[in-house]
């Protein structure tokens, strides 16, 4: 397990970083990185929908995955239409009107196919945290590609994702080597508070690090905007993502199951993979607009 998680992140995060080099030559509207995360949510959808097999009442999985792609699209509609400007609000009021529509399409579906009455309200409320969930925090965390503008690419995203995938990395070393008391016996056996050490500790590290020597290459003539700044960065991104963590535990537990559909060795499904960065993006998005660790 340990081997696997160190894979991921030593393969995953360059990965990554070459998709969004290949995808720069593109320019703002980063396509590659719109079929990354229109990937994502509908993926995520489908995973939902495994672990809500069996309960009283499921969401319609096809349904629930259009919407969640329609959420991601309506992030990049202010991108690539002239007609709507390029600017972070509309992009936030483009996720909105989706979650909106999301929800009256829902609404829709289950009035027209009520028959007895004890499934609806469960179905709208599983299809709707499905949207929002895979379609809703996947779009938001997204908006980090355009953060703090558009030449510097994907600073910002790789900045979360290096802090989370490090602390989650450092968590887990910290809990299986020093761990003994449970954080959260009944929602996640494996968490200790002595991983929750290892998660901040490890985001802080990657914090530092990246911000240290990956600067100058994204965003020419940068300055930093101190050390304070950017280990209380790390310190929330950590805190957060293991928070993210467990509340995708909480919904496989709550569906009586311990991994969301396999997709890779060493993990679950892709919620597994990416429920700490897409549940740490909106804080992260946050943390850039109000006071960004660069400047």
């Amino acid at each position: 397990m340990l081997a696997a998680r160190l894979i991921s992140t030593v393969i995953l995060i360059p990965l990554l970083a070459l998709l969004i080099r290949t995808d720069q030559q593109f320019g703002s509207t980063a396509p590659l990185f719109l079929m990354l995360c229109l990937a994502i949510s509908g993926r995520g959808a489908w995973e939902l929908k495994q672990l809500m097999t069996g309960r009283i009442a499921t969401p319609p999985v096809v349904l629930t995955i259009l919407l969640s792609c329609l959420v991601v699209l309506s992030a990049w509609l202010p991108v690539i239409s002239d007609a709507v400007p390029h600017t972070l609000p509309a992009q936030l009021a483009g996720i909105s009107a989706a979650l909106i529509a999301s929800l009256l399409l829902l609404l829709t579906y289950e009035a027209v196919r009520f028959r007895t009455p004890g499934h609806s309200l469960e179905s709208l409320g599983s299809g709707l945290l499905t949207v929002l969930y895979c379609g809703g925090l996947t779009a938001t965390t997204a908006l980090l590609r355009w953060v703090p503008n558009e030449q510097s690419g994907f600073f910002a995203l790789l900045s979360l994702m290096v802090c989370v995938k490090s602390g989650d990395t450092t968590a887990y070393c910290f809990g299986r080597l020093w761990g003994k008391r449970k954080m959260a016996p009944f929602l996640s056996p494996g968490k200790t508070w002595m991983g929750l050490a290892g998660a901040v500790c490890g985001s802080c590290a990657g914090a530092v690090c990246w911000f240290q020597f990956a600067t100058r290459t994204f965003v020419t003539s940068a300055s930093s905007s101190g050390l304070l700044n950017v280990i209380a960065f790390g310190v929330v991104l950590g805190l957060t993502g293991l928070l993210g963590d467990l509340c995708e535990s909480l919904l496989k537990r709550d569906c009586g199951k311990k991994d969301a559909a396999a997709l890779m060795p060493g993990f679950g499904g892709l919620l597994d993979l990416v429920d700490s960065p897409i549940f740490t993006g909106p804080v992260a998005l946050l943390w850039w607009l109000v006071i960004p660790p660069v400047q």
